[in-house]
């Protein structure tokens, strides 16, 4: 602005040198259009100085607007990498995962081809073992496959001792020697009959035994035990007062010694009593005696019932004696329940529940001795190989 100042001043002066001097008038007017001249001047200057600023700002805010784009582009990168380190590390963890898992799979597959491979082995020497025992029944000397009952039989024999002398049963062991008998029966082979006659004898040996069942008795005396609380005691009871007279008044003009009598006693009464009881007098059962009574009972039927299964004679009388005892001490002897109660322990106690078991039985060992001749020997094989 200051050139164009100076370019207008030159030019002013050059033609005020060209032309004639002005009139006086013209003078006075030449400075209003320098004044007007000077202040385009300043106008555009602040019109550039305006834009120029509006040119700032908008630099700025464009900066700013980048800068925060830049920002918020650079944290989406670090969560997209966040995030992409996360799946990586989920990766490498199920990549390790699936590496142990393909070890174990490799170490299991490893055994199971070791456990089928000791499955052929196994195999191939029980194949070995039975064709090895079809040539030896081949070879059987008599080749009488029957024999095979004997050692039934004599399993057969073995579980009867077992069920005899174990577990007192003796109809199962009857039984277990009836179907051994019939075994041998059914080979047709005259050999084996007096196997057959020791079989006979330990049969009707067992069937003479004591019937009575040791287990019923047992039964009857649980039965017994639990009637006990309902088995009234001998307990005191108060005698009747045969001196207590009707105190109501009679009616007739008769009886008016009888009523000033009666009067009398009413009065008297109230001040003092004299009774006459007969007859004898019993302590009273505490509670405590009532429970010891009842539960003493409990315990010797209790020890009865053991000695019943276990055959001990003296032990189960000796005990149901005892019982009996106590009933005729402590109960009511006069009540039907404890009528049937003893009369019950009579039946119990004249019970035989003695039962002389063998120690052995008779065809054991000649079975045996079969068993080893007829079907052992052929194999090679001990006495206690079946």
């Amino acid at each position: 602005m200051a050139d164009n100042d100076d370019k207008n001043l030159v030019e002013g002066e050059v033609i005020n040198t060209s032309a004639e001097p002005a009139p006086q008038v013209e003078d006075s007017a030449s400075p209003k259009a320098n004044k007007k001249k000077s202040s385009s001047g300043k106008g555009l200057l602040w019109f550039v100085v305006i834009i120029l600023f509006l040119l700032v700002i908008g630099i700025a805010a464009a900066g700013y607007w980048y800068y925060t784009q830049q920002q918020a582009k650079e944290a989406q990168t670090a969560s997209q990498q966040s995030d992409t380190q996360r799946r990586l590390q989920s990766l490498t963890e199920e990549r390790t995962t699936l590496t142990a898992q393909f070890e174990e799979m490799a170490n299991a597959n490893l055994q199971l081809s070791k456990d089928v491979e000791r499955l052929k082995q196994q195999n191939t020497a029980l194949t070995q073992q039975s064709e090895a025992t079809l040539a030896q029944l081949n070879t059987m000397e008599g080749r009488r496959p029957a024999d095979w009952l004997i050692a039934e039989a004599d399993y057969l024999v073995r579980m009867a001792g077992r069920k005899l002398w174990l577990e007192n049963d003796v109809r199962t062991a009857i039984l277990l020697l009836v179907n051994a008998d019939k075994r041998l029966s059914s080979l047709a082979d005259p050999s084996v009959l007096p196997v057959r006659a020791h079989l006979a004898e330990d049969i009707q040996t067992l069937q003479q035994l004591n019937p009575v069942s040791q287990t019923q008795v047992a039964l009857a005396l649980t039965g017994m035990m639990a009637q006990i609380d309902n088995l009234p005691l001998d307990t005191f009871e108060k005698p009747v007062d045969v001196d207590a007279q009707n105190p109501e008044l009679s009616e007739s003009t008769d009886d008016w010694k009888e009523n000033l009598s009666k009067v009398w006693r009413s009065m008297v009464d109230g001040f003092f009593t004299v009774k006459t009881l007969s007859g004898p007098i019993e302590p009273v059962m505490s509670l405590e005696a009532q429970f010891l009574a009842k539960e003493q009972l409990r315990l010797q039927l209790m020890h009865a019932q053991s000695a019943a299964l276990q055959g001990e004679k003296g032990l189960y009388e000796q005990s149901l004696q005892y019982a009996q005892t106590l009933i005729d001490q402590n109960f009511d002897l006069s009540s039907t329940s404890i009528s049937g109660f003893s009369q019950a322990l009579t039946n119990l106690r004249e019970t035989d529940i003695s039962r002389p078991i063998p120690s052995e039985l008779a065809a054991q060992q000649p079975l045996e001795r079969l068993l080893d001749t007829r079907v052992k020997k052929v194999f090679g094989e001990g006495a206690s190989a079946l």
